[in-house]
């Protein structure tokens, strides 16, 4: 099986792809049309930040695996349709981006960034400037951060060690996530408060770190309203989505002092260049550590899929696995309607063909099921379970 890579990544993570017997094709920084010139012939694709939205997306591609969270760069509802699975690796980068973010709360305190580049233009103060750096240093005062409170929104992969990291600085932390997975709430310090409500969190805290994914509700909803709940000189933290925060509701609040400080990874024209506004070049995942993890973990999630079927951290599919049984694996990507499992099972059993072992699992409109078969299964049964209608994709394993 052929893994197109469009993107530079870990020669570990294809080192790993070539050992598991898939042959993984690096093309970093190759254009669009050759991207689809390449990929009619591929099972899948590893990508990191290459844009894949005009891609001409052939049958032959299976998957598409993101070393990194976010799935921007990815038409993802395009690959539901066509019964493209894709995968991207939560958590992978999660320290890189904590020790950021950490880095942020520290930048919005202590008025940093503004104390260096003040150093920088007194270069031609030659012996004097250790005079200057007396007489001016009291303009860069700032405030520390033990005794404050963190409202970090999010409790996710980051947000979980965002709020531990903070309670182990001496911060007073109220943590704020109705949908928290019982892995991460048990991974989460009993020193973090469980706030029951957003309002509360925006409303008594000093500081506020953002870890929520990108959503039709979370699109824009740090706005005005959000704002003007919080308490004046409050500074916050966006390392998550750029698009989370209104960037014209943030820079009036910044322009009329309401808003201490503002860090974010996702530099803006309003926003750039502003008082108070720190904007960090996108640098969240960009340590060697994190993209080889990330890298790792798309690899080995790519391999369980082309070898046995099985999906995990896919943002479009189900998570499912089946421990082998039978001489062979059938994998059947189906819309998620009734009585699409009783017509498979009936191609089957008239093939007098035993399953073994079976898996259902559906998320929203799609389905995904893996069969293993205890006999030989031919072509014509596949095209037979290709016909049913709703069946999107089918393969042999």
């Amino acid at each position: 099986m052929k893994i197109l890579v469009p993107d530079k990544v870990s020669k570990t993570s294809l080192e790993m792809l070539k050992k598991a017997g898939l042959s993984a094709e690096q093309k970093a920084g190759i254009g669009i049309g050759e991207c689809s010139s390449l990929a009619k012939g591929a099972d899948a694709l590893i990508v990191r930040s290459y844009d894949l939205h005009a891609l001409e997306f052939h049958d032959s591609i299976k998957a598409i695996g993101r070393a990194g969270a976010g799935v921007n760069n990815i038409p993802v509802s395009k690959c539901t349709e066509k019964g493209i699975v894709v995968f991207n690796t939560p958590g992978a980068n999660a320290n890189a981006v904590k020790e950021l973010v950490l880095c942020g709360l520290f930048l919005s305190s202590r008025r940093i960034v503004d104390g260096i580049n003040w150093a920088v233009s007194q270069k031609e103060q030659g012996s004097q400037i250790m005079k200057a750096v007396e007489e001016n240093k009291s303009r860069f005062k700032g405030v520390e951060i033990m005794g404050k409170k963190l409202g970090v929104i999010g409790l996710g992969a980051v947000g979980v060690i965002v709020s531990n990291a903070a309670v182990a600085l001496g911060m007073d932390v109220a943590g704020y996530d109705p949908y928290i997975s019982p892995e991460n709430a048990e991974k989460l310090s009993r020193n973090v408060q469980k706030a029951g409500e957003l309002d509360a969190v925006l409303r008594d805290s000093d500081y506020i770190s953002i870890h929520v994914p990108m959503t039709g509700e979370t699109t824009g909803f740090i706005n005005i309203k959000a704002l003007s709940k919080m308490k004046r000189g409050v500074r916050i933290m966006n390392f998550a989505r750029d698009e989370l925060v209104n960037s014209h509701d943030m820079a009036e609040a910044i322009k009329a002092g309401f808003v201490g400080s503002y860090v974010t990874d996702f530099p803006s024209a309003e926003l750039v260049g502003l008082e108070n506004v720190i904007s960090v070049p996108h640098l969240g995942a960009s340590t060697m550590e994190a993209e080889e993890n990330c890298a790792v973990m798309a690899a080995n999630q790519m391999t369980e899929f082309l070898t046995n079927g099985t999906i995990s951290n896919s943002v479009n599919f189900p998570d499912c696995r089946l421990g082998r049984n039978g001489n062979a694996r059938i994998t059947v990507i189906n819309k998620n309607i009734p009585a699409i499992i009783e017509k498979m099972t009936a191609v089957i059993a008239e093939a007098n063909l035993n399953i073994e072992g079976m898996i259902d699992k559906s998320k929203g409109d799609i389905a995904y099921n893996i069969l293993d078969i205890n006999g030989e299964v031919n072509e014509s049964v596949l095209v037979k379970i290709s016909r049913i209608d709703g069946v999107i994709r089918v393969r042999k394993l």
